[in-house]
């Protein structure tokens, strides 16, 4: 190589790679600490760089997804270098990497990825970051008995240098560089992957804890209900209402909605049915004599395998949906549930099979005109108070979702209310997945050319205290693979996850303007939007609804997630669009793939992801950095702290602690006349074995008593207050206790327990004012009472 003219190229293989060992007999035959040593003076010595190297090659972007054209980008690299490299000894093939490692770490440049993200990667690489390998484990070679230790550890070297070597690409060498430094941005595919209470404070983490609150369809479900708690704001409004199947009140709240959404399409049918007469009536005065007679006779013929339902369904239906809207204005706030129910269950079971041959085209009501007014007005009242009745239609059809999986899995369409919880209590169902999640099914969603579409839209949260939110200007459309009917149930027509819709075909009779990817950009639905005369929906109604939607689920969930600092995460959004261009928040989810299944996502997906680093790494160091498509939709203002003034303010007292038993009042207490300030009253206490009906004993009798019984009970003084712990003592209660006498026994019993006493000492204190008591006297006076009630303290038996 030192041979080489200046004018010969040097490609990045014969920089990188060198042969592992020189073939020569002299190689052969060193020993095997020898062959270590020349091993690694070859590895630093043979192939020399010639040149200074372009940095630009490490910071050139590499946007392409695909292995090939990476490959054709490296391979282009590789030739700029060669053309501008020259003869240097003084260089290794290592300068070049380890210069820029140790810049990386000095700057706390080291990332890891655990995933496929070659976006997330690239964008990192050309910003200066070095990767550090996830799970870089040492490639271990099997050795022979006959093999000496120290050769074991030489192959061991060459065979990870040779992982390197043919990998073909300096990253690989500088994340090598950086395997023992700790990495300072992680991407993952999965919370669980690394554990986040371990990381240290600049650590950054592309995921929170505890988001199933919002990113688990059971989660969504429950926590949507306390938004009025948050915000002014009625779920209703942009949420279809949902039930989690796991408890017997949520099974009941839904087999009450699904019977009074039944009796709403009863009426819907009679106002439907009377619409399409007339209409029909209209076609009919345009046709000729005999093309009338022949449909007279046709309909006439279809009448007659109907079943005539009695006009009495609609009464019950009627009232029903009156009793509904009376809930609705809390009329029933005062009515007993039992007077609530209007319907047995048995009329319940009747009118739901009714219900099924109506709608299903089985029945018919002939005289659902004369019911027609009251119809129409109950539901105009219905839509004004339910924000979801255009929504839900006349087949009364729910979606079945397993409460906790993703990517449409498990997931299915029902209309029959018997199916849904039979499902649900199957014994067949494990535990871990039998929480279900029922939904509203919308009915009347937006078309594009009879297809049926949603919306996937991404978010970043930033921070969640304060409440950080950004949303993505774009967004794309998914759309199935057949055309839209209520008829069939089948996942193909109502589901529009990519990764159920994959596995179908797109139908014959389907579109050929829909592409045949299945997808939209936001940018082509304006566009499809335009050329109909809507152009104004999507910046009036769509875009600023979902905003909305997002908005009010993240203040709710915000209480329930662990605001982790220095963490983000990326959320996709799924929105389906009413016939009126409203969305409705379906599901939120965590880890939206950003695989380029089709060429919109192949976009978007490395779109979103640039600009997600743009905003999570380079505003941190410039706040007026480019952030690519994201756009602040909400950051929660700080909160305002009271102004402090200085004031020393605190609390003093004792503890009130309840006692064993209630005392029985003594009626003869007495402690004496009170002696000078400053001294202590002793007296001797007298034996239980006085009874009431003894004559009190003389003086000298009570001192020669006092010294044959008992020991000396100290009692203090009246105190002057202490400090503000001590209370005055009403004279009533003086008096009274200025008679009793105490037993020596009692006594004893608190001289030997006064240390183990629940009742703290108290401090010594100046005696002032004989009309003050000290508190803790006050306490040990009252044990010694209540001891004279306990069995233990009783006199002998035989003593009088």
């Amino acid at each position: 190589m030192q041979g080489q003219g200046r004018g010969q190229g040097v490609s990045l293989t014969e920089i990188f790679v060198a042969p592992c060992r020189p073939k020569s007999a002299k190689w052969e035959n060193c020993s095997c600490a020898q062959r270590g040593k020349r091993a690694k003076k070859g590895r630093n010595d043979e192939l020399l760089i010639t040149a200074k190297m372009d940095q630009n090659y490490v910071e050139k972007r590499l946007s392409s997804v695909s292995p090939d054209e990476e490959r054709r980008e490296e391979n282009k690299t590789n030739q700029e270098i060669s053309r501008e490299s020259t003869p240097s000894p003084k260089l290794d093939r290592f300068k070049l990497a380890r210069h820029l490692t140790e810049k990386a770490i000095k700057d706390k440049k080291i990332f890891s990825i655990y995933g496929h993200y070659p976006v997330i990667r690239n964008t990192l690489r050309r910003k200066g970051w070095v990767e550090k390998k996830f799970n870089f484990l040492s490639k271990m070679v099997p050795n022979g008995e006959d093999e000496c230790e120290e050769n074991k550890y030489v192959e061991i070297e060459e065979d990870n240098e040779m992982i390197f070597q043919k990998s073909n690409n300096i990253h690989d060498v500088m994340s090598r560089l950086v395997k023992t430094e700790i990495p300072y941005f992680l991407w993952t595919i999965k919370r669980d992957v690394v554990d986040y209470h371990n990381l240290s404070c600049d650590q950054m983490l592309n995921h929170y804890g505890k988001t199933a609150s919002f990113t688990t369809k059971i989660g969504l479900c429950m926590n949507m209900r306390n938004l009025p708690w948050y915000v002014p704001a009625n779920p209703h409004s942009f949420f279809p209402r949902c039930y989690g199947l796991c408890s017997d009140g949520e099974k009941q709240e839904f087999l009450d909605d699904f019977r009074r959404t039944a009796a709403s399409s009863i009426l819907k049918w009679v106002v439907s049915h009377h619409n399409y007469s007339k209409s029909k009536s209209r076609v009919k005065k345009e046709e000729n004599d005999e093309e009338m007679s022949r449909n007279k006779d046709q309909v006439s013929a279809e009448e007659k395998k109907l079943i005539d339902l009695p006009g009495e369904l609609i009464e019950v239906a009627c009232k029903v949906c009156e009793n509904y809207l009376g809930q609705l204005e809390h009329d029933d706030i005062d009515i007993s549930a039992e007077s609530l129910k209007t319907l047995s269950e048995g009329q319940w079971k009747e009118l739901i099979q009714q219900y099924y041959n109506l709608i299903h085209g089985n029945a018919c009501i002939s005289s659902s005109k004369n019911y027609f007014s009251q119809c129409q007005s109950i539901l105009n009242k219905i839509m004004s108070a339910n924000p979801q009745s255009e929504i839900d239609g006349m087949r009364n059809i729910w979606i079945l979702k397993p409460g906790a999986k993703s990517r449409g899995r498990d997931i299915i369409c029902m209309d029959r209310v018997e199916e849904i919880m039979k499902l649900v209590t199957s014994d067949n169902i494990p535990s871990k997945d039998n929480k279900w999640v029922v939904q509203k099914y919308i009915e009347t969603p937006l078309l594009i050319y009879d297809t049926k579409f949603d919306i996937r839209q991404w978010f970043l949260v930033t921070d969640w205290n304060p409440l950080t939110i950004w949303f993505y200007k774009e967004s794309y459309l998914r759309f199935s693979t057949q055309r839209f009917s209520l008829d069939s149930l089948d996942s193909a027509i109502h589901l529009c996850n990519n990764s159920i819709q994959k596995h179908f075909k797109n139908a014959k009779d389907r579109s050929p303007l829909l592409p045949c990817y299945n997808m939209w950009t936001s940018t082509k639905f304006q566009e499809y939007l335009q050329k109909r005369g809507r152009g104004h929906v999507w910046h009036n109604i769509i875009y600023p609804s979902m905003k909305k939607a997002i908005t009010h689920t993240m203040k709710v969930a915000q209480d329930h997630v662990e605001a982790r600092k220095n963490s983000f995460e990326l959320y996709g959004a799924d929105f389906i669009l009413g016939k009126d261009f409203k969305p409705w928040l379906i599901e939120i989810n965590s880890s939206p793939t950003m695989f380029p299944s089709t060429p919109v996502t192949a976009q978007l997906c490395a779109q979103v992801q640039e600009d997600t680093i743009k905003v999570v790494v380079d505003r941190k160091t410039d706040r007026n950095c480019d952030i690519g498509n994201f756009e602040l939709l909400w950051k929660q203002p700080a909160v305002e702290l009271p102004p402090f003034n200085g004031s020393n303010l605190f609390v003093e007292g004792f503890s009130i602690q309840k006692g064993r038993r209630h005392m029985t009042p003594i009626a003869n207490i007495s402690l004496g006349s009170p002696l000078p300030a400053g001294h202590m009253l002793r007296s001797r206490c007298f034996s239980t074995q006085h009874t009431s009906s003894e004559q009190t004993p003389s003086p000298k009798q009570d001192a020669k008593s006092r010294e044959d019984k008992g020991h000396p009970c100290i009692l203090p003084m009246p105190m002057k207050r202490g400090s503000g712990r001590a209370y005055k003592i009403n004279s009533v209660y003086t008096k009274a206790l200025g008679n009793m006498e105490f037993p020596s026994f009692a006594i004893r019993h608190l001289e030997n327990i006064s240390h183990k006493s629940v009742f703290p000492r108290a401090k010594t204190t100046k005696l002032e004012e004989p009309n003050m008591l000290s508190t803790a006297s006050i306490a040990s006076v009252l044990q010694s009472i209540r001891s004279l009630e306990n069995p233990v303290f009783q006199p002998p038996k035989g003593s009088e």
